[in-house]
């Protein structure tokens, strides 16, 4: 073997060793490199999911609407991108690229928000400290005025009851046909209520209405139908309605209920009531 035919052998090793180190070196680095991008990737999920966590925390922490509207948005725009990042191949640099830089902005844009929504909340804890001593002193001055209008309303109450009627001196008289008084029940053609408006100075006077009510036995009321008042709220059927010109002075006034229905036999109740108050009451009974 010549010289010259040595030497191209050995050039060709060299070439060949050196082409072979080469590769070797590359395929190492590319091996690093896709590591390094995996845990590049993995490393960016980690963040948008911890992007994502924060923004429903966020949304916890506020009562605003809008605001959590806009959190909303940002949130689900973040999962878009974690979706993206997701189906990325670790060996597609330009696009883990784009995705990295995405998440910058994300993180930027969160971090706006956080010192919003904390300077809100301490906002929120001076105006709520503001408001409670707002509340305390409107309670104070609340208390003050129920407390007078609790003695005005006493005070109204004990004038209002030293001026209604009342009457006294109530008998009833139940008429036969003859106009004598039987206790027959069979026989009774009329029934005479007689009764005193008693004197009251306090009293207005003027023209008063009067409401008789007479209840038999099981409680059903003589009415002669669609003749009611109001008490208390509720409409009541009354028996006889009498007009009085009420002077201040005592009065003295009778009704009378014409019989026309079948009477039981047992124990009656009158009830008498003027301006809205029951003002006297009597029982009598029939056999």
């Amino acid at each position: 073997m010549n010289k010259k035919l040595i030497i191209i052998i050995v050039l060709l090793l060299v070439i060949v060793g050196g082409l072979t180190y080469f590769s070797f070196q590359q395929h190492n680095e590319n091996k690093e490199m896709a590591q390094l991008f995996a845990l590049d990737k993995q490393e960016m999920e980690n963040e948008y999911n911890s992007f994502a966590t924060q923004y429903d925390e966020l949304q916890v922490q506020i009562n605003n609407d809008s605001l959590k509207q806009k959190l909303e948005s940002e949130k689900l725009k973040t999962q878009r991108l974690l979706e993206e990042l997701r189906q990325v191949k670790t060996t597609d640099a330009a696009e883990i690229a784009r995705l990295k830089k995405e998440l910058k902005t994300v993180r930027a844009v969160l971090r706006t928000y956080i010192i919003q929504i904390d300077s809100l909340n301490r906002l929120n804890e001076v105006l709520t400290n503001e408001n409670k001593e707002v509340k305390m002193k409107y309670s104070e001055a609340t208390s003050q005025i129920n407390s007078l209008s609790q003695e005005k309303k006493n005070l109204n109450q004990k004038v209002t009851l030293a001026a209604q009627l009342d009457a006294t001196n109530i008998s009833i008289s139940a008429k036969n046909k003859r106009g004598k008084e039987t206790d027959k029940v069979s026989n009774v053609k009329k029934l005479a209520i007689s009764f005193s408006i008693v004197k009251n100075i306090t009293a207005e006077t003027g023209e008063r209405t009067l409401y008789i009510r007479i209840a038999k036995p099981d409680n059903d009321i003589l009415s002669n139908g669609n003749s009611t008042f109001t008490y208390e709220n509720r409409s009541l059927d009354y028996s006889i309605k009498k007009y009085i010109e009420y002077t201040g002075e005592e009065q003295n006034v009778t009704v009378y209920w014409d019989v026309q229905e079948y009477l039981p036999a047992g124990t009656y109740n009158v009830y008498i009531f003027a301006e809205g108050n029951m003002i006297g009451q009597k029982s009598f009974s029939l056999k």
